[in-house]
């Protein structure tokens, strides 16, 4: 009996033994596999880290929860490609941030039909003006709506130096508002029309180059092409310099270049800046921005309105007067009147050359704003322009654009003229203008 007991009671701590060292065994497996894993970890880290400081690259955007690897890592490559990033983009603010960023709305810097504009600072200190948009009424609420849309869908997607920039936008059950670049010295019909207001022939020659290179970027090298629809001088803005932005894309439209007319419904644009195609709710291109353009160019060389009343009658439609003056031979009478110095009368007999191009009645007859840039900056010849105002009296048209090819010829150019299809049409034409232009019929 005590012979058997021995016996189980050995092979009992024989097999505990082996079971104490084969849980020892794995023990130092474990162990082993853990030194190894953490010493492959500090070596990933090593290499990443030595591989971003040798050869920085952005971040590369794809999932939301992906997290770069080496996001302790101080960057100064990709923080400043982040703040451009930030920059190019229009940001979306809330109604309390944008209470913080006018300061509870304190400095009100103009108001109209769209709204009222303050002005405000954002956190890093940049100076911003806030348009906050009108939504009272239910018809004003949806043409609100329809150029708060159309700001951010053209100018939010452009970037160019003589475009202002939107720097952000607030949409919420309160307040509709746009957030832009503070200009510093407003808007250009101050410095036309206020005599109080000093500004030198050189900055305004400076200023029509500059609004028609803007033009020329919204018209030809954007992806889609811009119409702009309101070119009036109060729509050009400022800065410190006299350096000119072009602003309010409330009525722009965005169009395929494939499609060279767009269909209008209803009128846009400002009497009097318009181009009257725009009120007979037909078929327009871009040239209508091109004959806004002209008018503005007017007012700059002119230094006063297009149509002034307080004037003698015939010297109150300014384009017009120019016309007959050129036609007579007697531009040096409107140098004259203009009171321009003899050193820029050059550049102001070529600023109302181009815009006699640029008025013509019709579409086909002005120039694309890249040739009216080359025009204005003298690298390009100005061929003695059209009567704008033929269609008063003429009754044939021409049958292609003008300015489609290298060169243009002024000879029997003016027996083009307009083509009617009745003499009914033509009157109707002849009142649309009288009407546009606030003449007697």
């Amino acid at each position: 009996m005590s012979s058997t007991g021995s016996t189980q009671s050995t092979s009992q701590g024989s097999s505990d033994s082996s079971g104490l060292v084969w849980i020892i065994i794995m023990i130092g497996v474990l162990v082993t596999i853990g030194k190894i894993y953490f010493l492959y970890t500090l070596y990933q880290k090593h290499v990443l880290r030595k591989t971003n400081n040798s050869n920085p690259s952005p971040v590369m955007y794809g999932d939301a929860n992906m997290v770069s690897p080496n996001l302790w890592i101080e960057d100064a490559t990709v923080e400043r490609f982040l703040k451009q990033i930030a920059k190019e983009k229009p940001i979306r603010f809330t109604f309390p941030q944008l209470a913080g960023i006018t300061r509870n709305y304190t400095i009100r810097l103009g108001s109209g039909g769209f709204g009222i504009v303050y002005k405000g600072q954002l956190p890093n200190g940049v100076q911003v003006a806030v348009k906050v948009l009108n939504t009272v009424g239910s018809e004003d609420k949806r043409l609100m709506e329809q150029q708060f849309m159309a700001e951010i869908g053209t100018i939010g997607r452009t970037f160019h130096a003589n475009l202002v920039k939107l720097y952000g936008f607030c949409y919420d059950s309160i307040a509709r508002a746009l957030i832009y670049e503070y200009m510093d010295k407003g808007s250009l019909d101050t410095y036309l029309f206020d005599k109080s207001h000093i500004i030198t022939w050189e900055k305004l020659h400076e200023i029509a180059i500059g609004t028609a290179k803007a033009l020329s970027y919204l018209h030809d090298e954007c992806e889609q092409r811009i119409i702009h629809y309101d070119i009036k001088p109060a729509n050009i803005l400022l800065d410190n310099n006299f350096t000119p932005k072009v602003a309010d894309f409330g009525l722009a439209k965005l169009c395929n270049r494939e499609n060279t007319h767009v269909s209008m419904t209803v009128g846009r644009g400002t009497p009097g800046y318009a181009a009257p195609e725009m009120w007979m709710m037909g078929q327009v291109t871009y040239k209508c921005d091109v004959y806004s353009f002209g008018i503005l160019l007017f007012e700059i060389a002119g230094r006063r309105r297009s149509f002034d009343a307080s004037l003698e009658e015939d010297e109150r439609w300014f384009p017009k007067w120019v016309w007959e003056r050129y036609e007579n031979g007697e531009m040096e009478k409107v140098l004259e009147m203009i009171g321009v110095d003899d050193e820029h009368k050059g550049e102001t007999e070529r600023k109302l050359m181009v815009a006699l191009w640029c008025v013509q009645y019709q579409p086909e007859r002005r120039p694309p704003m890249d040739k009216v840039v080359k025009m204005l900056e003298g690298e390009m010849e100005i061929v003695p322009p059209l009567n704008p105002f033929q269609h008063l009296l003429s009754t044939s048209a021409p049958s292609k654009d003008l300015w489609s090819g290298t060169s243009l010829s002024s000879s029997g150019a003016d027996n083009q003229g307009l083509r009617f299809h009745s003499l009914q049409q033509q009157q109707q034409q002849q009142q649309e203008a009288a009407r546009f232009y606030s003449l007697p019929v």
